[in-house]
C-alpha cells in the first residue's frame, strides 16, 4: 500500500489542523493505522492509532485529549483531527500502516510509511 499524507500547515498555538492520510489499494480496510511524528533533533514518536475494523483507537499521553483519530476504509483514508495545538506539537507528521497487531508504538512494526506534512505552531 502507498500512503500520502496532507495538511499540514502553520497554525498558532491553540488553533487546529485536520491532516489526511490516503492510501492506494483496495486492502486498506486490512491495515491498522498510526501516526507518528518527528521534531527537529527528535527521535520519531508514537502519536495515535486504530484498528482495522474495530476502529478501536490509542493514543499517546502527550496528545489524549486533544488529537482524534479516525478512518474512512470506504475512502482508504486515515485522519488526524488535532485541537488545542501546542508549539510541542510542532513537527513532521507521517502516517504509518501495519498487518500485524501488537506493540502498537513501535515504528519498527509498521510496514508502511507516508512521506511526512509538517506541522509547525506558533506561539
Amino acid at each position: 500500500v502507498q500512503l500520502q499524507a496532507s495538511g499540514g500547515g502553520l497554525v498558532q498555538a491553540g488553533g487546529s489542523l485536520r491532516l489526511s492520510c490516503a492510501a492506494s489499494g483496495r486492502t486498506f480496510s486490512t491495515y491498522h493505522m498510526g501516526w507518528f511524528r518527528q521534531a527537529p533533533g527528535k527521535e520519531r514518536e508514537f502519536v495515535a492509532y486504530i484498528h482495522e475494523n474495530t476502529y478501536n483507537t490509542y493514543y499517546a499521553d502527550s496528545v489524549r485529549g486533544r488529537f482524534t483519530i479516525s478512518r474512512d476504509n470506504a475512502q482508504n483514508t486515515v485522519y488526524l483531527q488535532m485541537n488545542s495545538l501546542k508549539p510541542d506539537d510542532t513537527a513532521v507528521y507521517f502516517c504509518a500502516a501495519r498487518s500485524s497487531s501488537g506493540a502498537i508504538m513501535l515504528a519498527n512494526l509498521y510496514n508502511y510509511w507516508g512521506q511526512g506534512t509538517l506541522v509547525t505552531v506558533s506561539s
